[in-house]
Order: structure tokens, then sequence, then C-alpha cells
């Protein structure tokens, strides 16, 4: 094992060049004017799941003017919801625009990360995934941005994919040299992704696609359309158009929030009946019975609906919800006995969301994944913190998922929490801050106590830890709470070690507040109390600075105007 000598100083370790990962690197730039920390990545390019999703009809479900950094927003977007090609190039754009590629170490897999207490540093095992070759880093600072669409997920319970003979992937990782043309196409799912592709491979000569479902979707119509040469040009040079545009897209999805609040309330039912009618209204009469929820709307994930349900009128489609026994050599023998011959068998079934791909071991020796099995799942302080692993940070960690806005948002609201804490670390104020078990604990128990009583316990779903265990994955709130929960730490809820500096400067800039605070009452109290005292000091004040100016005046005129034959009248 070799190992690498970073610059001096201390340093950040980003683990994933995604979304998250990108928006940390630009907040150290931005923020704190950091360049020592390295982004490392296991793929060839920047971009994370956008970079990974290439299936056909791949975009994103939530508007793009809110899907997209706050800090940098395009007036150039095609269309409300483009496409996968377009949002990789943003990130791309990002990525040179911010030089973050000269940070990165790509092909580069994290196979694990210790504490070493001693030093208190991050010792990070690195593997080169096309030479093998092994080396070792060290980081002060650690930042897990993963990822939660990571790792595809195939059905544990389902036997036979390494007997199948035809071509058979995970539309995650899309095999585009497989040409599907004239063939018998099995999709496995009917969620986002399945919903997706489906419209868009049924287009291709000759295809007969049967969709295997296991339980009916909610699916919700979004408007989308082409933005206008006249709207670009508007967001592009109309002050504050484009921010009061993307306000008005947060407000519009925030104010959703009740319908997830409780399972039972009248508009839940009204909203409920009016997608139920919706989706009879533009499918197949003899599908209708099949494809009505029996389960609240939101509980799971919603489907945005981008043409699925019409392409069910098609002949090449049909949907199959007989089950899955098994897959066999020629194709898929379903539960009722029927074995369907097939030449390709697509895999919609999501990703492996409710474990952590990567051994990090802390201060104790714990790793991760064992902290997250004695709490039931995985858990963290306001999703980004995790006791007994001091300079550990998440982005898109534990309840950090959202079912009504921009996740862009939430890593955003992250970064800039994640940086106050950063910070003495890497200005050599501090030595380690690291969450108490005990503000981690209450944080998750008042977490855990909102979700009850909203819509997300009712029914089976990868939100929840094995399917049915306690809701890992979202934030039981509007994305305006999260952000107000984040916009600074309680430092008390973390132990802070070799932070004497770090404590004066807090003590000096408190009392310098207080100071400031205490001379304006003093101030407003004088003006109420004595106006004629305040009177004759703003008349004072006026005058000196007419004095100021008329000297600032002569100067100019002496030794610049009259020089130059200038004339300031």
């Amino acid at each position: 094992m070799t190992s690498e000598k970073g610059p001096k100083g201390p340093s950040v370790a980003i683990i994933g060049a995604g979304i998250g990962g990108l928006t940390f690197g630009i907040g150290l730039k931005r923020q704190l004017g950091f360049e020592n920390f390295t982004i490392y990545d296991q793929g060839a390019d920047v971009g994370g799941t956008w970079r990974d999703n290439t299936y056909p009809g791949c975009c994103s479900d939530v508007s793009t003017h809110w899907y997209s950094l706050s800090t940098d927003p395009n007036p150039y977007w095609s269309r409300t919801h483009v496409s996968q090609p377009e949002i990789q190039a943003y990130w791309q754009g990002l990525a040179r625009k911010y030089s973050l590629y000269a940070h990165t170490q790509f092909y580069t897999r994290v196979l694990s990360a210790t504490w070493d207490a001693p030093r208190a540093v991050w010792v990070l095992e690195l593997e080169d995934i096309r030479t093998k070759t092994r080396s070792e880093a060290t980081a002060e600072v650690l930042i897990s941005a993963v990822g939660l669409l990571m790792d595809p997920r195939y059905p544990s319970d389902l036997e036979g994919r390494e007997r199948f003979e035809g071509d058979l992937f995970h539309s995650a990782r899309w095999d585009h040299g497989v040409d599907l043309k004239n063939k018998r196409v099995a999709v496995i799912g009917n969620g986002c992704s399945g919903a997706q592709l489906i419209p868009e491979i049924v287009k291709e000569p000759g295809i007969n696609v049967v969709n295997f479902c296991r339980t009916p979707s909610w699916f919700i119509y979004r408007s989308r359309w082409a933005y206008s040469d006249w709207h670009k040009w508007v967001f592009a040079h109309v002050p504050l158009a484009m921010r009061a545009y993307r306000a008005y897209l947060m407000w519009q999805l925030e104010r959703n929030w009740p319908l997830y609040e409780s399972a039972g309330s009248k508009q839940r039912e009204v909203a409920e009946e009016s997608l139920k009618g919706f989706i009879r209204s533009v499918t197949p009469a003899k599908h209708h019975d099949k494809l009505m929820p029996n389960y609240p709307m939101a509980c799971k994930r919603l489907v945005i609906d981008t043409g699925y349900l019409t392409a069910l009128h098609r002949p090449n489609l049909d949907l199959n919800w007989d089950g899955i026994e098994e897959l066999t050599e020629e194709g898929i023998l379903t539960k009722k006995g029927a074995n369907i011959p097939f030449d390709v068998i697509i895999f919609a079934t999501g990703y492996v969301a409710d474990t952590y791909p990567i051994p990090i071991r802390g201060k104790d020796g714990q790793t991760i994944q064992e902290y997250y099995k004695s709490q039931g799942g995985p858990t963290a302080y306001r999703a980004t913190s995790v006791p007994g692993f001091p300079n550990f940070y998440m982005l898109g960690g534990p309840n950090a998922n959202t079912s009504i806005g921009s996740i862009i948002f939430f890593e955003e609201c992250q970064t800039n929490y994640i940086l106050q804490l950063c910070a003495p670390v890497l200005s050599r104020d501090a030595r380690t801050f690291e969450v108490t078990s005990r503000a981690c604990d209450a944080y998750n128990t008042e977490l855990q106590a909102r979700m009850a009583r909203s819509v997300y316990p009712q029914c089976f779903s990868w939100y929840r830890a094995g399917g049915a265990g306690k809701n890992f994955s979202i934030f039981p709130g509007p994305l305006s709470r999260y952000w107000w929960i984040t916009r600074e730490p309680i430092w008390e809820d973390y132990v802070a070690e070799g932070a004497g500096r770090w404590r004066v400067k807090r003590i000096l800039s408190n009392v310098g507040k207080a100071g400031g605070l205490a001379a304006l009452l003093g101030c407003v109290w004088l003006g109420w109390m004595k106006p004629e005292v305040v009177g004759r000091a703003v008349s004072l004040m006026h005058a000196d600075w007419l004095r100021s100016m008329g000297l600032i005046r002569e100067i100019v005129e002496r030794y610049i105007t009259m020089p130059l034959r200038v004339s300031l009248v």
C-alpha cells in the first residue's frame, strides 16, 4: 500500500462527486475561501446519479429552476423539467466554473475510513478501480456525499438472474449496446424510473413490452413545457425575475405539506379522488381496477406521469400483476405458472437505500453500519452528524429526503450548516467537533414523533428500513422548516476538543453583539427620554459631515479637476 502526502494544513476529503459533493466543494471555495480539499469518486466524471442514470426518458420530476443551486441559477434551461443530459451538463459546467475537476480524483473507490484519535484525522483507504492499486490518504474533516440513489437494487426474493440467457440490466446502469428493436422486453417495476423509460422504449419498431407490477402507484400530473426565448431573456436580464420565479416554485410545493401531515384529512380525501379521476381519464378501462392504489397517497413516493398512463393504450404494451416466481433461461415464470419468454429483462426496481455502502469506523471502533443497526436503521442528528464520529458530516444523510421539493435545496442547507462546523477546525481554532448522543437521541425522538403523525407510516415503502421499519429517509416537514433548524448549529449539542481559541473568539463575538445591541437600545432610550440631546448630536454629526465633504471637494478641485480643467458643477 502506498501513502499519499497532501499539502500542509488542514484538509477535507469528500466522498462522491455528485450533487452533494460538488455543492460542498463550491461552498468551501465561496464561503470559506478554502482550497485544500479532494473529492473522491469511482466514476469517470462528475454528476453522480445524473451521470449514471442514462435510461431513455430520464428527467427531473422537480421544476428545473427549483432543481438547481441558488448560488448558480441558470436562465437558459430549455424546459420546465429538463432531461438527464441537460442536468448533467449543468453540473459539469459548475465543476469547470469553480475548478472542481482539479480537486477531484476519479476512478477512485473509498474502501474504508477510520478515525485516528491521536492525530485527529480520518485515514482513508483508497483503490484505483482500473489498476486495483491501493493507497492511503488523510483528512481532518470527512464529508460523505455518496448520495441516496447510488447502488441499484435487485429484489432479494427474486431468483434466477444468472440463468436468464438474454440481455439483463438495471435501469440505473442502462446497457446502450442492447438494441430493443423487434425484441420482447420485460420491465420489472412501475415506479419513477419505470414510468419514465417505458413511454420511450415502446416507440421502438417491432418491440413488445410487458411491465411487471407489484403495487399500483399514485400518479400525478404536472404541466411541462418548453421555455421560449422570451422567457429566457426575462430570466437573464430582468433583475430578480428568476429569483422570484424560483421562490414561486418553492411556495407551490411547500403549500402541499398539509397533504402529508395526516392520512385522514378532508383535503387528502379530495386530492385522492381527484388523482384517481385523472388516472381513469387517461388509461384504458381494462386497467382501471388494478391501477387504483389502495393505500394513502404519498406514504411512498409519488410518480409523476410523463406519458406512462397514455402509453397503456398502445397495443405493444401490457401490464402483468401476477407476480414473479423466478427468472428462467427463456424469460419469467409468474406465480400463476405462466412461463413468458423474453429477449431482454430490465429491472426498474430502485436503489439500496437503507444501508451505508462504506465502512466508516469512529473513535470507539464502532462502524457507522453498527450504529445504524443499534438504532433500528439509518440515524443522524439533523441529517448531518453521527455520535462517535468526530469531524464527519453527511450530505443526503438519514431523513434528508423530501416528498415536496428539491433535494438540492436540502443539500444547500446542509452545506451551509456543516461549513459552520468545519470552519473552526480548518482555521486551527478547534481540533474536533462531535455531536452528543443526548442531542442526537432527542432530535430523532422528536423527528419520529412527527413522522408518526404523518402519512408516511401508513404503507410499505423504500422510505422505511427493510420496507416496514422506521422511516429513515424523509424529513417530516416542509423544506422551510429544515432551513430554519439548520441555519446555525446549536453549539451546546456538540463536544468541542482543542477549541480554546474558538471559545475565546466566540465569547468576544457574543460580547460585541451584546455591546452593539446595548448601544442601540441605549440610543433608542436616549431618543425617547432626551430628544433634545439626540437632536444636538445629529446636528453636530451633520456639520462634521458637511465639513468633511467640503474638504474632500477642495482637495479634488485643487489636485485633480483644476489641472485637468474639469468642472465639478
